[in-house]
């Protein structure tokens, strides 16, 4: 599986931006520049993958849906964070492994 900085620097190449482009474009959520450095090495794993409202912009500037960039992050998006009980996180991940065609383990099947 690709990692969240091979996700982000793929998309942004069909984009057709460089680098300095998309840097130029994205804000901290405090205001603040992101610096290209800083864009590269999150595109090649040398940092953890940004806060949220980072992602969101990403995702817009290169043209992917924030839910792949999350995906790639390890993390939920904000409008799925919720108190859900088992059963309901159950049917969450059976419903994601249907769409993505992968059979539940032997073990969880039912």
């Amino acid at each position: 599986m690709k990692t969240f900085g091979q996700v982000l620097r793929d998309a942004q190449k069909r984009a057709g931006l460089t680098q300095r482009e998309p840097a130029a474009r994205l804000k901290r959520e405090d205001g603040r520049p992101v610096d290209p450095p800083y864009l590269n090495a999150v595109e090649h794993d040398h940092r953890y993958p940004p806060e949220d409202f980072t992602i969101e912009q990403m995702a817009k500037i290169v043209g992917i849906s924030a839910d792949v960039l999350y995906f790639h992050a390890n993390r939920q998006p904000p409008d799925v964070k919720t108190e859900a009980d088992l059963e309901r996180v159950e049917a969450a991940y059976r419903a994601f492994r249907k769409a993505l065609g992968v059979k539940l383990p032997i073990g969880k099947r039912k």
